[in-house]
């Protein structure tokens, strides 16, 4: 009887999850914006997969000759850079770079910065506060200067720009990671679990993460944008993306001269990069708001 009243138990927790997480998609599709958002990232994200299939040319292929053609130029849909390589090529496979900079520090700073909050929240007393404080000292410089101290320290390149964006977020998610736990931590059912003598990694495992994960992911899709920014920011100043890489941010530092004489073709990048940060913050409200249960 035992094991079947436990299996029942773990019957009516998934039927349970699956009609909250059925609840969240409806809610979610209601949302008129976020919906449109999330199919602007989409579309982003194919883009920047399928690129060697929709780039009309070599992004680095150049001629010194149609060097800074004006968009609409017959074979230049978008113009050439002051290389003479097309914009619209290098904007689609910068879509590459700059995605891949926006949202695997996020994805890797999720992973630690969960570790680390889930832990400190959940055994809490001296263990919470050693973590917290020293991820305190980090949390309190600008996201802006410490990518770039670290970055300048380690020297451009894609992985030290890579750690150095991860080394920035990691702080701001185990913070609300710590905050979600400890919030976790005093109901009553995980109190029951600890009195019936479950090993704490067996609570964290079954009752804790499946309540904790989703705010985390949530709040860690609202920082891709921030992510983005920041990256195209390191490119800009030459401790990100090298030449000849196509990436929006680079792209912005290597057009800049040539805003005086054709301003629409250098704020091509910039219209990218806006777009997509614009998409990714409003696809992280819907989902925000969608999980909302009060909603």
């Amino acid at each position: 009887m035992a094991v079947t009243a436990d299996a029942v138990a773990r019957l009516a927790a998934i039927e349970k999850s699956q009609g909250y997480w059925r609840s969240v998609w409806t809610r979610f599709l209601r949302d008129k914006v976020a919906v449109c958002a999330g199919c602007v990232a989409a579309g982003l994200v194919l883009m920047a997969i399928f690129a060697p299939w929709i780039a009309p040319a070599d992004p680095l292929d150049g001629s010194m000759i149609k060097r800074l053609s004006p968009i609409g130029t017959e074979g230049y849909p978008l113009g050439a850079d002051e290389l003479g390589r097309d914009m619209l090529s290098r904007l689609i496979y910068g879509a590459r770079l700059s995605l891949f900079m926006g949202v695997v520090p996020v994805l890797i700073a999720f992973a630690i910065g969960a570790a680390i909050g889930i832990a400190a929240g959940y055994l809490g007393g001296w263990v919470n506060t050693i973590t917290m404080r020293v991820l305190d000292v980090l949390y309190a410089f600008p996201s802006v200067l410490l990518a770039i101290a670290i970055s300048g320290a380690l020297g451009a390149g894609i992985l030290n720009g890579l750690l150095s964006l991860t080394v920035v977020f990691i702080p701001p998610i185990a913070r609300v990671a710590e905050s979600v736990t400890t919030s976790v931590r005093k109901l009553e059912y995980i109190e029951a679990a600890q009195a019936s003598g479950a090993s704490s990694l067996r609570i964290v495992r079954d009752h804790v993460l499946g309540n904790v994960l989703g705010p985390i992911f949530v709040y860690a899709t609202s920082l891709i944008s921030v992510s983005m920014i920041l990256a195209a920011g390191l490119s800009f100043l030459g401790l990100g993306v090298s030449p000849p890489n196509a990436e929006w941010g680079l792209m912005l530092n290597t057009l800049r001269n040539a805003i005086y004489v054709q301003p629409w073709l250098a704020a091509l990048p910039g219209v990218m990069i806006f777009l997509t940060s614009i998409s990714f913050n409003m696809l992280s409200d819907g989902l925000r708001s969608a999980m909302d249960v009060k909603q």
